[in-house]
């Protein structure tokens, strides 16, 4: 039995893209509002019944009312109370449920961001996930209070009344009904082409989000190479092209909505021919011919509301692709249990690809140990950043093992991994806090005085001191009011911060001029004290203190040494190192 109702359950799941509970708000919601439905037949059932009443003494003369008016007012004053109960209990069970539902979407996609490999987020639009999160949440939201569960409920009132009113007469159900199946019919052959529109619509609201989103983050490459007009003739261009395509699509709906509400309205004059002839025939009574009439002008309501929903409705399935297609991202899973017996970093014939035909990683192998500075350095493009981040779990590897202390990254949870690392990254992102903040992200819970401390180690305390409340002063928005040498020191002050066994410096100091970067070595040599060490670096004179260098050319291990013994062996490193002092 149980499992009879969790499959259907579990199908509307899949269909709206629910949560289990937002499946089952999404029934009783529906319930409700079917039973909401029926109850706004009252006022007609109401009329029916006092009409009924004072005309039979015109009827039947001699004869008087059965009911008086304190009755028919007690009457009216139950079913009122009746459809205020049933709206209460269907606006709670839909409006509310949903919102709650929305929020329980936007969480869930958020942990499963939380889950997916980092290196997804370089590779995916970030508009395109901010849209994902807020828009398509948002337009679900309002598609499932105002049109979905009105949809279902709709359609099982009016089948639950057509049988009621069947029992009456059957050819008056069958004149009042028959424009439901066609109305029906035109919306489901129209249906194909409005989702294509649809889809296609989408699309293009998507790529001016995508062109806006790229102008906001490139304006200065715009502006230095005086490419304004360039920009605005493209945005002008999406713009133009998204709003024909809208107009079309709305205009095609529209035709469609009204068609089919056109196609209800036929069903009242059908009532009236259908009745009179089979008044005047004597084949039905007159008060079955008014309760036919008075419901025949309420009964389409609820669908034609739904109608005016349409546009929203049919463009559930877009988003509930884009959602589904969010939940079917492959996420990385691991052990919590993460106690290695050291920290040296061992690559063992490790490859990898980014997709089929881009094969970066050939079978390398080497040894980061702890306590040692291990340089990464090769041309443009040999896999150095690539293999410095699959050491972190940013990425999962197509063969081979990378084990720190001993055991395999592979099965551990990327969180418990990335607690041991400290990473600087070339391209340094700030928040729009103070300074105190953004240098604290590396440890919660530390005191003022440690975040200054590690903040005089990277030289932040030089430019801090000139700022207008020092350490309090925000920054704007990814620290826009600082220099790129200052952002960076910022960035190596929250590794020093984290204090983590493992650091990984991708270019570092590439923001730095000579000077500045000479200034933080002390900064630096700090934080990697007695760690395992992955560093990254285009300067040679930045790893001349390497314990290790392990020289990568087209994803694999050319060489590998002391800078001393690769520099005396003449081979790829020794080009490098030379060609850089010609420069």
């Amino acid at each position: 039995m149980l499992n009879i109702i969790q499959q259907p359950l579990h199908a509307i799941q899949q269909r709206f893209a629910l949560s289990r509970k937002g499946a089952l708000d999404f029934c009783k919601g529906t319930a409700l509002t079917t039973l909401l439905d029926v109850a706004l037949m009252l006022p007609a059932v109401f009329m029916f019944l006092f009409l009924e009443d004072y005309l039979r003494p015109i009827v039947n003369p001699g004869s008087s009312p059965l009911h008086g008016w304190i009755y028919y007012t007690l009457l009216g004053l139950a079913f009122m109370a009746l459809m205020y109960v049933c709206a209460t209990l269907q606006y709670r069970s839909t409006y509310t449920s949903v919102y709650e539902e929305s929020a329980i979407r936007r969480i869930s996609l958020a942990e499963k961001l939380r889950k997916l490999p980092l290196a997804f987020f370089g590779e995916k639009n970030l508009s395109d996930l901010t849209a994902t999160i807020m828009d398509d949440c948002t337009d679900l939201e309002h598609t499932f209070s105002h049109a979905v569960p009105q949809l279902f409920a709709s359609f099982i009132s009016i089948v639950l009344i057509a049988i009621g009113m069947a029992f009456y007469n059957w050819q008056l159900t069958l004149a009042l009904f028959w424009v439901m199946p066609v109305a029906l019919a035109v919306l489901l052959i129209a249906k194909r082409k409005i989702r294509s529109d649809n889809t296609a619509n989408y699309l293009k609201k998507r790529a001016v989000s995508e062109r806006i989103q790229e102008g906001l983050e490139t304006v200065q490459e715009i502006k230095s190479y005086n490419r304004e007009a360039d920009y605005l003739d493209k945005l002008n261009h999406d713009i133009d092209t998204y709003e024909r395509t809208l107009a079309r699509n709305e205009l095609l709906t529209g035709v469609i909505v009204h068609g089919a509400q056109s196609i209800l309205q036929l069903g009242v004059p059908t009532v009236l021919i259908v009745g009179a002839q089979l008044l005047a025939a004597g084949r039905v009574e007159f008060f079955t011919y008014l309760i036919f009439m008075v419901i025949g002008s309420r009964v389409y309501a609820p669908i034609t509301e739904v109608l005016n929903n349409l546009a929203a409705l049919f463009y559930l399935d877009v988003r509930i692709h884009r959602m589904n297609e969010m939940e079917a991202l492959p996420v990385q899973h691991g052990s919590t249990n993460f106690h290695p017996n050291g920290y040296d970093i061992e690559f063992s014939h490790v490859s990898f690809s980014y997709d089929a035909d881009r094969q970066i990683l050939h079978d390398l192998s080497f040894v980061a140990r702890q306590g040692e500075i291990t340089a990464l350095v090769g041309p443009s493009g040999s896999g150095k950043s690539t293999a410095a981040k699959l050491a972190a779990r940013f990425w999962d590897i197509q063969s081979g093992s990378i084990c720190i202390g001993g055991q395999d990254i592979n099965r551990i949870e990327p969180e418990v991994l990335l607690e041991k690392f400290s990473i600087v990254f070339q391209d340094v992102v700030l928040f729009n806090a103070s300074i105190l903040d953004n240098i604290r992200i590396g440890r919660r819970e530390a005191t003022d005085e440690e975040v200054m401390r590690v903040a005089r180690l990277a030289r932040c305390d030089e430019f801090v001191r000139k700022m207008p409340q020092g350490y309090r002063t925000v920054i704007g928005e990814n620290g826009d009011t600082l220099s790129g040498g200052e952002r960076q020191r910022i960035s190596i002050a929250r590794a020093l911060l984290k204090d983590a066994p493992i650091v990984l410096l991708d270019e570092a100091t590439a923001s730095l001029d000579v000077e500045n970067e000479t200034r933080i070595q002390a900064g630096i040599s700090e934080l990697v004290r007695g760690k395992t060490v992955l560093i990254i670096a285009h300067r040679m004179r930045t790893i001349a203190n390497a314990h290790h260098v392990v020289v990568l050319e087209e994803g694999h291990v050319a060489e590998s040494g002391t800078p001393q013994e690769l520099q005396q062996r003449g081979g790829l490193f020794a080009k490098m190192v030379a060609r850089q002092r010609e420069g």
